[in-house]
């Protein structure tokens, strides 16, 4: 952003991301298995199609994520398209667990290609990390889409809009 002067105006990160904050976004978990067969999880906010052909999709991640690292190292990963009802799960893979797995007392079965899926949600999307690329202070994921489920096409998705999640009609 330029201010009057040509010179780059400095923005309030705190205002910043509140005039964002009434953008919806979807809000998926990153799911993953790490090189010693440890599954991880991570929430985001950022999930987009990138190309149809190739069919390719997105995320950004912030690059001081101690979970991406561990799903990157295996190469692939899951999307999992939380329910709007699913707000336990969004906060639960949101939060740093420092003790303990963020799939204790989870019933998860299986992507096509390894990853865990979450017990209800609406979708999966497949991927396999086809890039990476620093932008700012995180990093675009960019992952080769191998495989996509619906399985739950009657359940509203989950969205976050101004620091709340919910489904489209949130107030």
């Amino acid at each position: 952003m330029v201010g009057v002067s040509g010179e780059p105006k400095h923005l309030d990160a705190a205002e910043y991301r509140k005039v964002l904050g009434h953008l919806p976004t979807g809000v998926v978990v990153v799911t993953g298995v790490a090189a010693n067969g440890e599954a991880h999880g991570i929430t985001i906010g950022s999930f987009t199609s990138i190309s149809l052909t190739p069919p390719l999709a997105g995320f950004f991640i912030g690059r001081n994520s101690r979970t991406w690292p561990l799903i990157a190292a295996g190469g692939k990963f899951c999307a999992n398209v939380l329910a709007a009802s699913q707000g336990e799960l969004c906060w639960r893979f949101a939060k740093d667990h420092a003790e303990g797995s963020r799939f204790a007392d989870l019933t998860t079965s299986l992507s096509t290609n390894g990853s865990p899926v979450l017990p209800g949600v609406v979708a999966t999307i497949d991927c396999t990390v086809h890039s990476v690329h620093t932008v700012g202070d995180h990093d675009l994921v960019v992952g080769a889409v191998s495989d996509v489920r619906l399985l739950d096409p009657k359940k509203p998705a989950m969205v976050f809009f101004k620091g709340k999640t919910g489904d489209a009609h949130i107030a």
